[in-house]
């Protein structure tokens, strides 16, 4: 029998949730089902919140710093999950993994700059190229047979034309494939040809069903030590986002001193207080409910692709590899973005991210998040099937 319970629903509401207390602002109605923000309706392991009652029944919360021990936890936590040995000195923190972008962004590059990133990707990936003066090449993915590839040959040609840094998401939000280790491979080995940084984000790193195996770009090759920046959070993982807390893990001297030059210059010191004890607890004691979790959201994910799949056969479902997120084709509709969430809105009740927002390539799909309850899981399925039926 299972330790820890996500089949049973927790009221969210009233405690400044984006996923529930902002549905109104961004959708313009207050009876939707919200599946759209990437977090869980999960309470982590109950190991993060007895740390965090034991430090603010202390009651004092001045000035912190991430002492070795967070360091430690992480660096037990991706050897063993991963298979990667990193150094204590490669770590950095960060408020968030956004934040280390735009860090990245202003520490490695200069404004016109061109940065490659792979649509239909994480809005902002886009965003943070764009509101740092820089220029997006689009490498956009081809999706092949209901999965995304990459187009080799596109990169290839946009590294040659200068392209200075690449934004890589593995594994992928929205589509949720794991890079293969031959596909990381090839992507580093160009980099390195072609002098371009690379910065991975891999928050959904953990989140990754049996069948497949995430492998960080940096732990392939010794070589990639000098081009990789890696950003990791416990906030996909354990849903912690609300504390901000994200590790950077960069093997280069000079790259890591790069970064942290910058982080200074934008004044950022340390994490909050419970965002260092929040992050040390996750990954110190969460394996359990991980391994617990992915069941969950394993049976989550099969529950809803079969009953698309025999309810609403005009969609279609890009099933994940990883995260718990579900990229579902529209485009048989032939409804406009507009149209499909009008109808997803005004029939079906139902809050989902509109696929165009992810760029090129993402036009006539949604992105639905199955990270809840079962209830509210059968629950939007419903909806959905009302709003194209």
């Amino acid at each position: 029998m299972a330790s820890y319970d996500f089949y049973t629903g927790i009221d969210r509401t009233q405690t400044a949730s984006v996923k529930w207390g902002l549905t109104k602002d961004i959708f313009g109605s207050d009876d939707l089902l919200p599946m759209w923000v990437a977090d869980m309706d999960f309470q982590p392991p109950v190991e993060v919140k007895q740390a965090m009652e034991e430090r603010l029944n202390h009651g004092i919360y001045g000035y912190t710093f991430a002492p070795p021990s967070v360091g430690k936890s992480i660096q037990a936590w991706l050897e063993n999950l991963h298979t990667w040995t990193v150094n204590l000195s490669w770590i950095l923190y960060s408020p968030g993994v956004v934040p280390s972008i735009s860090t990245a962004i202003q520490a490695y590059t200069n404004p016109g700059d061109k940065i490659i990133l792979q649509s239909p990707i994480y809005t902002p990936f886009f965003e943070m190229i764009e509101k740092n003066d820089r220029i997006v090449l689009n490498n956009q993915l081809i999706n092949k047979e209901n999965r995304f590839e990459i187009d080799f040959i596109s990169f290839e040609q946009q590294l040659k034309d200068g392209a200075k840094l690449f934004l890589l998401c593995n594994p992928h939000n929205p589509g949720g494939r794991v890079w293969t280790e031959d596909e990381l491979r090839k992507l580093g080995n160009l980099c390195l040809k072609y002098n371009c940084l690379i910065l991975s984000d891999e928050i959904h790193s953990d989140l990754v069903y049996r069948s497949y195996k995430h492998v960080p770009l940096c732990s392939i090759d010794e070589k990639f030590k000098d081009i990789v920046i890696t950003c990791i959070a416990p906030s996909k993982t354990f849903n912690l986002a609300g504390l901000q807390a994200s590790a950077v893990i960069i093997p280069s001297d000079e790259l890591r001193d790069q970064f942290k030059a910058q982080q200074g210059k934008q004044g950022f010191f340390t994490l909050n207080t419970f965002g260092i004890i929040g992050m040390e607890a996750a990954y110190r004691f969460g394996h359990q409910w991980l391994d617990e979790l992915l069941s969950y959201l394993d049976e989550n994910v099969n529950i809803a692709t079969t009953y698309i799949t025999e309810n609403i056969p005009a969609l279609s479902v890009m099933k994940p590899e990883g995260t718990y997120l579900l990229w579902i084709d529209c485009r048989s509709l032939s409804l406009t973005d507009d149209k499909i969430k009008e109808s997803l809105i005004q029939k079906g009740k139902l809050a989902l991210e509109p696929g165009n927002k992810y760029g090129p390539g993402g036009e006539g799909y949604v992105r639905m998040n199955i990270a809840c309850s079962r209830e509210n899981l059968m629950d939007g399925l419903l909806r959905l099937r009302r709003a194209f039926t």
